[in-house]
């Protein structure tokens, strides 16, 4: 399996993907949001667009939809409840299902609500897993409930499957926020100096290369795996000083989730 990240350079900032099969050149566009680059990327590897994927329904994952396949011709696939929310679709995912692209890559289908409740996530079955996470899961963080989600459903998927998952998994995001979300590890979390380092080290990269990092480093550096930590248990006492003395984890969740969408 071959990843290409494209760095957009807009506003949102966002990450677009492209996954190829080495033998055939088939390749799957995921969020293609800047579909001219994510074309042009393609003809430079020899790569033909066979089918686009979209995590979720926003319009900054979506909006590249037509002008893609109207070039390639390309097969959509989306979330199987999203078919009201973006158009066109012609394969509905479901958790478990299988996606494979060429001969040789494979991925499953997971069924990751939270940010919206039709979002999908793909983990590859390769040696060295990989999760193309959208706006569910990103470097240092987690996706906002604003616009069509449910905080619980994002714990549930942090909790019940992205925790679980093989610690050398790959994170390949929707967007770059990893200074933003470094800042508020540390703001949560004073003295986590693995994200003190890394802050130091990423914090003006250039996202057109950036870091890639996987669920071993994000439970060490992201305040959303952090649930336990005593540190980040104490500082949110001083903001809600009726928690309880031991807080569960799906609180602790909760009310950094809610601190996050005003910081």
């Amino acid at each position: 399996m071959i990843v290409e990240q494209i760095w957009t350079g807009n506003a949102f900032r966002n990450f677009n993907y492209l996954i190829a099969c080495p033998e055939t050149g088939e390749a799957m566009a995921v969020d293609p949001l800047d579909h001219k680059k994510c074309l042009a990327r393609a003809r430079d590897r020899g790569w033909d667009i066979t089918q686009v994927l979209n995590t979720h329904e926003h319009l900054d994952h979506t909006g590249g939809n037509d002008a893609m396949i109207a070039a390639t011709g390309a097969r959509l696939l989306a979330h199987a409840n999203a078919g009201s929310s973006i158009a066109g679709v012609d394969r509905g995912l479901q958790a478990g299902d299988t996606v494979k692209i060429g001969r040789t890559v494979e991925l499953e289908a997971l069924d990751t609500p939270g940010h919206t409740m039709s979002h999908i996530c793909l983990l590859s079955h390769t040696d060295t897993p990989a999760l193309f996470c959208g706006d569910t899961l990103f470097n240092a963080g987690a996706g906002n409930c604003h616009n069509g989600g449910h905080p619980e459903e994002l714990y549930e998927t942090f909790a019940g499957q992205l925790a679980r998952l093989p610690d050398n998994t790959l994170i390949y995001p929707g967007h770059d926020y990893i200074a933003t979300n470094l800042k508020f590890t540390l703001d949560r979390e004073k003295d986590n100096h693995q994200a003190q380092q890394l802050l130091a080290d990423v914090g003006d990269q250039d996202p057109a290369t950036a870091l890639v990092t996987d669920i071993a480093l994000e439970k060490e550096i992201n305040t959303f795996f952090r649930l336990y930590s005593p540190s980040v248990i104490a500082g949110l006492r001083e903001v809600f000083p009726d928690l309880p003395p031991d807080p569960d984890p799906r609180t602790v969740f909760l009310k950094l989730r809610e601190l996050r969408n005003s910081w």
